[in-house]
């Protein structure tokens, strides 16, 4: 009989998820009936909630406020224990004491997306006016939403001008999307493995992961909360397909290889007999203990339906026209999600606008996932364009 081992079931309870949802462990900015936020779908969002978390403090002028926008299944726990993993904030590489974003000299924010599952509302949050989760009645939402509420929440905060908004991947595009919407209210960008619309494969990839959970029986068309499960099986699919899509080639050779895992010879099953098959099941089943797959598939959605240039008659330096923010776009060689071809068409389109832009293309083989991890080039490139950004704005502080 050929055995077959299946992706577990998540350690976290859908109860211990849902506390998150909607009371969660960070600040939350609440607007009513008098705040709707307007969506690009037509639709009036109200009441809402923004989650959010701050380092650091405002100084006297408001003038070190930094945001950080968060990519596609990260959340505003950007440098403290995640309250649901119990592990560190995902871009401690870069925030913290003596990092590039140092929360003694910066007022460093990071919000969860509109449409998330981390406090922000979105369609694992309830519903006001049905009294149950929103699910696929939630509307649909895009990048300039997730912006628009930001917009809405640093108002909220007293700040009129951010010193630097700062993202990589889906944080990237908001980077963008707030240069674009808000160009007087943004001094600085820094732009990191992004581009400012989805390719085909990109849309090709999260449609596969959309499938993946739409085929997984405890979906029940979106309504698994009514039912009390969550389709995690469909979910860590859906994260391990995206998983690969951050990594490379030589990446997965040099970590993995074709070595075993736990044994010599192969077990001659569909258990997982390699090292990266061990891997990718890991990664699923964590993600699934964290993240809601409704969630999932608004935010993907979000990405796909991403295209500045779109809005401005095709032409993406129209985008961009007039504007004062200093750009730094970064690519990493190994990237193919967001290929360094990308950000060099972003960066011709900001030289037609006379932007002032700086780009680096590091080397590396470690991939996507490259701006989350410990490449001194980058944090070298990322420290240097804040420090020259900062003094041009007359900040100053212990590392310049």
């Amino acid at each position: 009989m050929v055995g077959v081992k299946s992706i577990p079931s998540p350690a976290i309870s859908a109860d211990d998820r849902s506390h998150e949802v909607d009371h969660p462990s960070s600040q939350v900015a609440q607007f009513g009936a008098d705040q709707p936020l307007r969506l690009d779908c037509g639709v009036d969002l109200t009441p809402f909630q923004i989650a959010y978390q701050t380092y650091g403090e405002l100084n006297a002028d408001r003038s070190n406020a930094v945001l950080i926008c968060h990519a596609l299944t990260g959340d505003q726990h950007v440098a403290n224990l995640h309250p649901v993993t119990g592990k560190p904030g995902w871009w401690e590489t870069l925030v913290g004491p003596g990092r590039p974003l140092d929360p003694s000299r910066y007022f460093i924010i990071c919000s969860n997306v509109i449409g998330g599952c981390m406090g922000s509302t979105g369609p694992a949050s309830m519903n006001p006016t049905t009294g149950k989760v929103w699910g696929l009645d939630f509307p649909v939402i895009t990048i300039p939403d997730m912006v628009r509420a930001q917009a809405m929440l640093i108002d909220r905060l007293g700040i009129d001008t951010l010193f630097a908004v700062v993202g990589g991947s889906m944080g990237g595009m908001q980077v963008l999307q707030w240069t674009a919407a808000y160009p007087r209210r943004v001094y600085s960008a820094l732009a990191i493995a992004c581009a400012t619309r989805h390719s085909a494969q990109n849309i090709a990839f999260h449609e596969l992961g959309r499938q993946a959970v739409m085929a997984d029986p405890d979906w029940h068309n979106g309504g698994y909360a009514d039912h009390g499960i969550h389709p995690h099986r469909g979910l860590a699919v859906a994260r391990m397909a995206a998983h690969i899509t951050y990594l490379s080639d030589a990446a997965l050779h040099r970590k993995f290889g074709r070595r075993m895992q736990d044994r010599e010879l192969p077990t001659f099953s569909f258990d997982a007999d390699f090292q990266v098959e061990s891997y990718l099941r890991y990664q699923g089943s964590s993600f699934v203990e964290r993240f809601d797959a409704n969630s999932y598939l608004y935010l993907t959605r979000a990405m796909d339906y991403f295209d500045i240039a779109g809005d401005h008659g095709g032409v993406l330096a129209k985008a961009f026209a007039g504007i004062q923010t200093r750009f730094c776009v970064v690519s990493f060689t190994s990237d193919w999600l967001f290929p360094t071809s990308e950000s060099r068409a972003l960066v011709h389109a900001l030289n037609a606008s006379s932007a002032r832009v700086s780009f680096a293309e590091i080397e590396t083989d470690r991939g996507h996932d490259a701006f989350l991890l410990d490449v001194p080039e980058f944090l070298d490139i990322s420290r240097a364009f804040l420090q020259s950004a900062g003094k041009a704005r007359g900040l100053t502080g212990k590392n310049d």
